[in-house]
């Protein structure tokens, strides 16, 4: 099958991925919109694995206060430049993870910030591991890994505050 730009142009706004990658992938899957959707999938998630030690020291500090203005949070998000903290996926991002912290009132970042006196920490405690509220089918982690293989760079949640009146 003759793989066209209008297709490798779909391809790209439905991902986020490069040219190069798009075209690889649909002539991978012969023109299947949706095999090359799997491909790019699994080729972005292998890839987010191997930035996982990368250094990050950009990023932004993303707040939100729920209506109502009883219920806040902040968090600082980490990224390896500031050209990918002013984009808008990572903006988002960041803005659906303060209001995950808001709704659902983690205590840590990742199972790995537990203090070992902590005792037995359910998932629902740690942020990384809670089911995502805009998709209760995927983590808080699956949903960072998705922009991070979009992005091409590593995303990191730094550190999250969340405040309520009478706390």
């Amino acid at each position: 099958m003759q793989i066209t730009v209008k297709m490798v142009k779909e391809l790209r706004t439905r991902t986020g991925a490069g040219v190069m990658d798009s075209k690889k992938a649909l002539e991978e899957a012969s023109g299947d919109m949706s095999k090359a959707e799997e491909i790019l999938a699994r080729k972005g998630l292998a890839s987010a694995a191997k930035r996982a030690g990368r250094e990050t020291s950009q990023g932004v500090v993303e707040s939100y206060i729920h209506s109502g203005s009883r219920v806040g949070s902040i968090v600082e998000l980490n990224c390896e430049t500031d050209f990918v903290a002013r984009t808008a996926d990572f903006k988002a991002l960041a803005r659906n993870l303060a209001m995950q912290i808001a709704a659902m009132s983690p205590t840590f970042v990742e199972r790995e910030t537990v203090p070992a006196d902590a005792g037995e920490v359910l998932d629902e405690k740690i942020l990384l591991e809670q089911a995502y509220i805009r998709d209760p089918g995927k983590t808080v982690r699956d949903v960072i890994t998705e922009v991070v293989a979009k992005t091409g760079e590593n995303i990191r949640v730094r550190r999250f505050a969340r405040f309520a009146l009478g706390e």
